[in-house]
């Protein structure tokens, strides 16, 4: 029996870890899968190591207190994988961790697969010297990206982005106004703060503040909160007593139908972007870190955008308002902008369909072409 030892660090490589799991079976029935995941890859029938939500840390000052207890976890992975000796080890995403275990396992262990390219591109671009030897395949989402790691004899392969397979694009909206007793007069409005801890917590009480403002002009405002499994029910603790309470949305397909009721979207940076834009929802994006993070950060990022769609669109598609501008004043006036400017809200949608396309797995869907290039390098 084929063996693979599969790391996932966060949620959305979770979900990435879930759908590539369910390929190479398709293409591969009877592979055994072990390794570290959250609650999707457990649907495939992973039972993760220690809990994934362990590894969902980021910027400086979120991790420097974990360091210990990372590297702790490192050394368990690394001995379970020399336990169990897989034919392959494949990470998704989570470098800061995940290449860690590429470089501890070497080139004498087992084949080493990393899905989801470091964003290397965008910032600190001198790291990618470090990678040659780390893997023998890099599974690249975007498509830009093999133009940058090709030159470095790192071996990447696009296979497009699995976000077209979310069925993002799919939800109903008639289903969540009914389930949650909205009115067809109701305006909602997405708030994403994201799947990490450290994440909702900066800017779960900026969002608080932007509803306060944005209530008094949309009579009609239905917040509605999508929030990642793992801390779903802290946050509906959390905003249990906000003024304008928020519908607290769990699980995928209600997210999704939640999108297509939206009129508008404030979301962090991510997937998330490139999920409503499947959904056609006008959105802004906005991120809050650590003050010493952000510092570092301006002074080592390389592209022009920080939101996977703008960079895919090549041009300011949706508004950033990330640090200073993440304010409850600002992103209270933008989305008014989008509610009530339908030539806005319509060229952002415009301008969704051009960077997709660009997404497109070249044969068959992304899940599957990134199968086909695990199982090509076990031959």
């Amino acid at each position: 029996m084929t063996k693979i030892f599969i790391i996932a660090g966060e949620a959305s490589g979770d979900v990435l870890g879930y759908r590539l799991m369910t390929a190479l079976r398709a293409l591969r029935p009877g592979l055994e899968f072990s390794g570290i995941g959250g609650a999707r890859m457990a649907e495939a029938g992973l039972v993760s190591l220690f809990p994934m939500q362990e590894l969902a840390l980021m910027g400086l000052a979120e991790i420097l207190p974990r360091v210990l207890h990372l590297k702790a976890r490192l050394r368990q992975t690394v001995q379970a994988i020399a336990a169990q000796k897989p034919d392959i080890v494949l990470t998704i995403d989570s470098p800061g961790f995940t290449l860690r275990v590429l470089k501890a396992v070497g080139a004498n262990g087992p084949k080493r697969v990393h899905y989801v390219a470091p964003q290397v591109w965008a910032w600190r671009q001198e790291r990618v010297k470090h990678f040659p030897g780390l893997w023998d395949e890099l599974i690249c989402l975007l498509p830009f990206e093999p133009d940058f790691f090709a030159p470095h004899g790192l071996h990447p392969v696009f296979a497009g982005h699995p976000v077209l397979e979310s069925g993002a694009d799919k939800g109903d909206a008639a289903r969540f106004l009914a389930r949650h007793r909205l009115g067809p007069e109701a305006v909602p409005v997405v708030l994403m703060p994201g799947s990490r801890v450290t994440e909702t917590k900066r800017l779960l009480p900026v969002f608080r503040e932007t509803l306060a403002l944005l209530a008094p002009h949309v009579p009609n405002l239905a917040p509605v909160l999508a929030a990642a499994p793992g801390i779903a029910d802290a946050v509906a603790a959390y905003t249990a007593n906000w003024p304008h309470k928020p519908v607290i949305v769990r699980d995928v397909q209600e997210r999704y139908d939640a999108f297509a009721a939206a009129r508008a979207a404030l979301t962090k940076s991510g997937t998330s972007t490139l999920e409503l834009a499947m959904a056609g929802v006008p959105m802004a994006v906005t991120y809050q870190v650590n003050p010493v993070s952000a510092w570092f950060g301006r002074r080592l990022i390389k592209v022009p955008h920080v939101a996977m769609i703008n960079l895919l669109a090549k041009r300011a598609l949706v508004p950033e308002l990330l640090q200073e501008q993440c304010h409850p004043e600002i992103l209270a006036a933008t989305l008014l902008h989008l509610l009530r400017d339908d030539e806005a809200a319509a060229a952002q949608r415009a301008g969704y369909a051009e960077a997709l396309a660009s997404l497109h797995a070249p044969e068959g869907t992304p899940s599957h072409a990134a199968a086909k290039a695990v199982l090509s390098v076990l031959g």
